[in-house]
Formats: C-alpha cells, structure tokens, sequence
C-alpha cells in the first residue's frame, strides 16, 4: 500500500547528510528503528523506491529522514539535494527488524547511525536512555551526525571513533574488540549494529570474540 504525503522541509545537518521532514500520512505506524520505502512523485522518479529509516518517533506529529547524499551516483538522494517544501513524495509500508531489547551498546558506522536516532529519541522520551552507550564511527570530526544532540542525550556514553584523525577527546582508528570490550558492562547485554558490510562483519567478529552470543546481537546493514 502507498500513500501520498508533502515535504515540509529540508535541511543540511553535516556536509552530505539531510534532513527531511514530511507530513505524517493518516494510519502510518512505525516501531523505532523500522524503515520504509519512498519515492518522488515526479516524472521519472514515481517508480524508483530507495529506502530509509525513520528518524522520528511514532508520536511525532510529522516524520523525519535523515539521509546521505551520494551526488555521484545521479539517484535519489541526488535528486533530494534540490527538492524542496511542497514537494510530494509516495510513502509505502514500514518494515525492519531492529528495534530495541534491553539496555546495550549501540555501535554504528556513517549513515548506520539512523535506526539509532529514532530507537534514542525514543528511550530519552521513556526516560530508558540512562545507561546505554553510542559507539559511532565516522572518518571525520565532519562526518558525525548529530554531534551535539548526541552529546546532549547520552554525555560520556556517546563515544566517537574518527579513522582519518586524532583529536582531543575522540577514539582514533577504527572499532575494535579492545575498543568494545573498554566500553562494555555487566548490564549492557545488548549489542546493536548498522553500517556498511565490511564493519558489520569486523564487529560481528570482534563480538564473538568477546564471547558475545548472538541472541544478544542485533543488526541491520543497510
């Protein structure tokens, strides 16, 4: 099923990442950390689906995406660099099996980072965030989406891993099993993954390296 809805608005949050914010259409139900098909409703566009994940939360009155440009691929994310309110967008049916079960660390690379966003607003609203841990790698000190509403959220269990520099107060290099096991605690028995394949696939081998069973793991690549 589809449903048609409107761009509200549109803005940058880091120097190839937007944020969109659209109408909320009537019926729509989302678990935090779900995603959903969409295309543009224009010529040429109508048929081409790509999929995002929710960044809002269910009780929101609108619903937001946070999205990475990739420009030199001529997609959609390409076609969103000029889009604008009162564009209209058709919306599909929510799916996605990554949702939260129970206090962890939640590890993301780039982009990984979305199902994330919702599942933590979420927690802050529930007053279930204390405890949890972000492990979010990125190349850059740029590249780190919301930086600062992050820090706001989560303080020093928000832990960032730059690869391609060595500041003051970041973790430099990539994730590691030392690196989790660092981080790790008794009661975080949780582990949440996204990113791109390759780090999926290192921390998935670091965890079972730590002993960490896969009933505890959950993943989503993208």
């Amino acid at each position: 099923m589809s449903q048609l809805t409107t761009i509200k608005s549109i803005k940058h949050l880091t120097h190839d990442v937007l944020q969109i914010v659209l109408d909320k259409p009537a019926g729509l139900t989302y678990i935090p950390g779900q995603a959903v098909d969409i295309a543009l409703n224009k010529p040429d566009w109508s048929d081409k689906k790509n999929c995002f994940t929710f960044t809002s939360v269910p009780e929101d009155d609108h619903i937001e995406f946070t999205i990475k440009t990739y420009p030199e691929h001529k997609g959609m994310t390409n076609e969103l660099l000029s889009s604008k309110p009162g564009d209209e967008v058709i919306i599909y049916d929510s799916f996605g099996d990554i949702h939260f079960k129970g206090a962890g660390i939640f590890i993301a690379g780039g982009a990984g980072i979305t199902p994330f966003i919702a599942i933590l607003k979420n927690l802050e609203k529930q007053n279930q965030l204390s405890g949890n841990k972000l492990l979010y790698a990125n190349k850059t000190k740029a590249d780190i989406i919301l930086e600062d509403r992050f820090t706001s959220m989560l303080g020093k269990n928000f832990i960032n891993i730059l690869s391609d520099e060595d500041l003051e107060g970041y973790e430099h290099g990539y994730i590691s099993a030392d690196l989790i096991k660092k981080y790790s605690e008794e009661h975080l028995k949780y582990y949440y993954l996204c990113g791109p394949p390759p780090m999926m696939n290192a921390v998935e081998g670091h965890l079972a390296s730590l002993g960490i069973g896969e009933e505890f793991i959950v993943k989503e690549g993208f």
